[in-house]
């Protein structure tokens, strides 16, 4: 598995380059829509952890017949603005507006399939390219709040954010999109953001890790 190098695929990280080269010594990789992300780092510990899942596939659809949409599909729907919903196969349903839907997938799934199959409406509901428009990282492990408040301004404390709560904030000074949620067995904070800033959001989330001992993890994190 060490032959795979990111490089070798026209579908890339927005920071593959993190993984590539000298840094790549240790990791393994898995294909992912058409590229790779990191597997394996060669670090195992119960020290939080920051991952990368921006090639994971997701989709996103705004209008008036949002709802109406991702519902036809047998998604979950959350009630309101700002809460996430699970399926059974472990995607993650994000509301972000009245009208704005999210669907992300499992880093083993691909929600894109299943979307493919239905048509979207006539009027009043069209695509978002959430895939392209932003990154996708996940922070694991038990300080996530404590290091997020070194670079977010909102609780992210269980008890102010418990698992299903988005927040749509600041991280770094770097709009992004916050939710707690489960990816296999693992509570995650994913943080979504522009992926014109992935480079200098990844080393700002890695500076506030520091302190805790945060460590780089691959998928293999989420999904064993």
């Amino acid at each position: 598995m060490h032959t795979i190098q990111p490089e070798s695929y026209s579908q890339r990280s927005f920071i593959y380059r993190q993984f590539s080269g000298e840094k790549s010594v240790d990791n393994t990789f898995m294909q992912v829509a058409g590229g790779v992300l990191a597997l394996s780092t060669g670090k195992d510990s119960d020290a939080p952890g920051l991952i990368d899942l921006s090639l994971v596939p997701r989709a996103g659809f705004r209008g008036v017949n949002a709802e109406q949409y991702v519902n036809s599909m047998g998604f979950p729907v959350p009630a309101s603005p700002n809460q996430a919903a699970m399926t059974s196969q472990g995607e993650c349903v994000l509301r972000l507006s009245q009208k704005e839907f999210w669907l992300l997938s499992h880093p083993q799934q691909n929600v894109c399939d299943r979307v493919e199959g239905y048509a979207l409406p006539e009027n009043g509901c069209y695509p978002l390219y959430c895939q392209d428009s932003h990154t996708w990282f996940a922070m694991t492990g038990k300080h996530c709040p404590d290091i997020l408040a070194k670079v977010c301004g909102v609780d992210l404390r269980a008890a102010c954010f418990p698992p299903g709560a988005i927040a749509q904030t600041s991280v770094a000074r770097v709009n992004a999109i916050i939710i707690h949620h489960v990816i296999g067995s693992e509570q995650v904070f994913s943080i979504m953001s522009d992926s014109a800033s992935a480079t200098y959001l990844w080393g700002a989330l890695l500076d506030a890790m520091a302190e805790y001992e945060g460590q780089v993890y691959g998928l293999n994190k989420l999904i064993e």
